[in-house]
C-alpha cells in the first residue's frame, strides 16, 4: 500500500534585510509589530518548525494556538509545550499523516536543512541592509515564481520599509 501523504507541505516564513541578515546575537534586528501580526495570522492554527536556538529565543513558549516542533541535535531535549525532533526523517515522521501547511520559522541552519523541501515561501523584505551575523540562505530564484507582492509599507516608529512576498516552486521540492 502507497502512502498518499508522504511529506507534509513546508513552507518557509522569513523576514529578512536585503542582504539576507535575519538576526544579531540570537535576537531579531529590528521591530515590526505589523509584521509580528502577519506571522501570527499566517501560522496561528499550523505546526511551526524551528531550531532549538529559536525555540530560546521566543519571549512566550510554546507559540500559542500552534504545534511547536523543535528540531535539535540534543537527545536529552525536552521543552513543555514543544515536540523534539533530531533529523529530518524525525521531522517527517513526527508530521506524518499531517495535511495541513507546516510553517518553518528558523533559523538558519533549519532554513539551510529544510529549504529543499519547501514549496512555499512567505518572505517579509525588508528594504535596508543590516549588520547581522545569521543570513537566510540563498536562494535559486529560478526555482520559485512570484505569487504575491504585497505593496510596500513603511514603518513610522522604525523607519522601516518592508513588503511582504511570497513565492511557490515551481517543481516538486526535493524527497528523502
Amino acid at each position: 500500500m502507497t502512502d498518499t501523504n508522504p511529506r507534509p507541505k513546508l513552507s518557509i516564513i522569513v523576514a529578512q534585510a536585503q542582504n539576507g541578515a535575519i538576526g544579531r546575537n540570537g535576537d531579531l534586528l529590528w521591530h515590526l509589530g505589523d509584521d509580528l501580526k502577519h506571522f501570527k495570522k499566517i501560522t496561528m492554527g499550523h505546526p511551526v518548525v524551528m531550531g532549538r536556538r529559536t525555540w530560546d529565543s521566543l519571549p512566550k513558549r510554546p507559540l500559542p494556538g500552534r504545534r511547536n516542533i523543535v528540531m535539535t541535535e540534543n537527545p536529552a531535549f525536552e521543552a513543555d509545550g514543544a515536540e523534539a525532533v533530531h533529523s529530518i526523517n524525525g521531522l517527517f515522521k513526527a508530521l506524518k499523516g499531517c495535511d495541513e501547511e507546516v510553517f518553518v520559522i528558523g533559523g538558519a541552519a533549519i532554513y539551510n536543512m529544510l529549504l529543499p523541501f519547501a514549496s512555499r515561501l512567505y518572505v517579509t523584505q525588508i528594504y535596508r541592509d543590516y549588520d547581522g551575523d545569521v543570513f537566510f540562505p540563498t536562494i535559486d530564484m529560478s526555482e520559485f515564481t512570484l505569487v504575491n507582492l504585497g505593496e510596500p509599507m513603511y514603518d513610522e516608529a522604525s523607519g522601516i520599509d518592508y513588503a511582504y512576498e511570497e513565492y511557490v516552486r515551481k517543481f516538486s521540492p526535493g524527497r528523502l
